[in-house]
């Protein structure tokens, strides 16, 4: 179109604007999109693994949870330990720790125990990063542009799972669920994850988080909005994490291609929405953004439980799929969360720990949430899981109108 850059043109100046900045920012960013397709490989089809290869039902899915969320529970402790090492460093380190479980997953076969162990290990690793991944994000922000990096550095990675996910729905497609295509997606993956950890590893410490000493533990009053947010998060992930894709295995007969093929959809949807909400959050407050999630999140709820009475399959179907969809997309909302937590924050080097628990909360509910909600699915059904999730929802949402920022910082924003 008239006035439009030339695609070679654009393409040159995008590669340009990439290359003039910081190369930490550079093998960071990288590292975060080889861990990305890496997840994306393995993330979509770990549901169908488990029902194919253990024929869980809904209760015993749950109560997995337990394990698999526990690391998550223990990461202030985790990280804790890890306290003298720069933020890179423990990144590097929990990498590994996460190829290594994916891997022992090729080899559990059938055994139960070793596959748990294995996805403990998996779970570790993961957990331990997440703090460690936003800290190192915000590293590289200017003051009132923290929502803005962590918006454009998560349409950056959304690309990267765009990758994994069509890796992922090939690989399945083509070779149909089985055992040799599952292990050949677990170790693809480790390999990937590995040379993350590589990358990882030549940040130059001590300049990648300004090299704090990191606090052990942080609990102060004047986080308590975040911690109760934090929790009510763990409840609304879980309900995602565990129930919704059971509801389209169990009940709609779907596999691994499918799972794969809706995170396609997402993450190219993702790599707008993001950046999006980045500038929204900057512009307009983590409280109005944070509200939107919770009543939107509702809805969502309610489509998942209660859309089969709406009629045929072949409508319904569609429906659940695009709420899928939707609550993949709502999950980038919980950058407001990480934001609003790094604008209040007494001190700087309270950040990392201050987060670490927030994942800490999060997942003390993640653990006792599935095996509840698996109880109540064969009990009375799996409408009365999403019912109990969107009252959740709605509590979400009038907690984040409990959100309040320093005036300076909220003039900054």
């Amino acid at each position: 179109m008239p006035g439009w850059p030339a695609p070679n043109a654009a393409l040159r100046h995008s590669l340009d604007r990439w290359r003039r900045q910081p190369v930490d920012l550079r093998r960071f960013v990288t590292a975060l999109c080889i861990g990305t397709v890496a997840g994306s490989l393995v993330d979509p089809a770990f549901n169908n693994y488990l029902r194919d290869t253990f024929s869980l039902g809904a209760d015993q899915r749950g109560k997995l949870e337990f394990p698999r969320e526990l690391p998550g529970f223990l990461v202030t402790f985790t990280s804790g330990l890890l306290f003298f090492l720069p933020e890179a460093r423990t990144a590097a380190v929990a990498t590994v720790v996460t190829a290594l479980g994916v891997a022992g997953l090729a080899w559990a076969g059938s055994s139960y125990a070793t596959m748990v162990a294995c996805m403990f290990c998996w779970s570790l690793g993961m957990h331990l990063m997440m703090p460690m991944r936003s800290a190192i994000t915000l590293s590289f922000a200017r003051q009132g542009q923290q929502a803005t990096i962590l918006g454009v550095t998560g349409s950056i990675t959304t690309v990267a799972s765009i990758l994994g996910s069509a890796a992922g729905w090939w690989l399945f497609a083509r070779f149909g669920a089985n055992a040799h295509s599952y292990n050949a997606a677990f170790l693809a993956s480790a390999v990937l994850m590995m040379a993350s950890a590589v990358l990882l590893l030549r940040l130059s410490t001590p300049t990648v988080g300004e090299a704090r000493p990191r606090a052990k533990l942080v609990v102060r009053r004047r986080y308590w909005v975040y911690y109760v947010m934090s929790m009510l998060s763990g409840a609304r992930k879980q309900v995602f994490i565990t129930f919704a894709p059971w509801v389209l295995i169990t009940i709609f007969h779907q596999g691994p291609s499918t799972f794969a093929a809706l995170a396609i959809v997402a993450s190219i949807l993702g790599t707008g929405v993001q950046p999006l909400l980045g500038r929204l959050i900057d512009r307009f407050g983590e409280r109005r953004l944070l509200v939107l999630e919770g009543l939107l999140l509702v809805l969502v709820c309610l489509g998942y439980g209660f859309g089969h009475r709406l009629g045929a399959t072949e409508f319904v179907l569609p429906l659940i799929c695009v709420c899928f969809v939707f609550d993949n997309l709502l999950f980038s909302f919980g950058m407001a969360r990480t934001t609003y937590v790094t604008k209040i924050a007494e001190r700087q080097e309270d950040l990392t720990a201050t987060l670490s628990l927030g994942v800490t909360l999060d997942h003390a509910v993640s653990m006792s949430i599935p095996v509840l909600g698996g109880l109540t699915w064969m009990a009375y059904g799996f409408e009365y899981v999403f019912l109990g999730a969107a009252g959740l929802a709605i509590l979400s949402a009038v907690v984040a109108l409990q959100v309040r920022l320093p005036a300076s910082t909220a003039a900054t924003g």
